[in-house]
């Protein structure tokens, strides 16, 4: 992985905010999409970058395509990131991504089924 993939990814405060949701529980793209108030196009890229660069992993289940952090990225440094993720992040983020509003996401109303 290099340097350059893993500082695009971390760039945008949207992926930012997906890594410290992804955190919480595996969501899909229209999930991330409420949580953001993003259109599915964005989200996707966004979810593309952070893919990448390792720090996600999607998975199928069904029709649901899941994503999640990495258990087991390839460069240690991602692991260390997503460990420290919320002291990098500081007090801005926790106010805007809370451990409630992703819990109380449910694709089952917001995806379209």
């Amino acid at each position: 992985m290099t340097s350059s993939k893993i500082f695009k990814a971390l760039s945008d405060k949207n992926r930012m905010k997906i890594l410290q949701a992804l955190k919480i529980k595996m969501l899909c793209v229209c999930e991330i999409r409420a949580l953001l108030n993003l259109a599915n196009s964005t989200v996707s890229q966004h979810l593309k970058i952070l893919k990448e660069a390792g720090f996600i992993i999607e998975l199928k289940d069904g029709k649901w395509v899941n994503y999640m952090i990495n258990p087991h990225p390839a460069d240690n440094r991602i692991s260390e990131i997503i460990n420290n993720l919320d002291f990098w992040l500081g007090e801005e983020f926790k106010e805007k991504i809370t451990i409630k509003k992703v819990e109380s996401l449910d694709r089952k109303i917001i995806c379209c089924v």
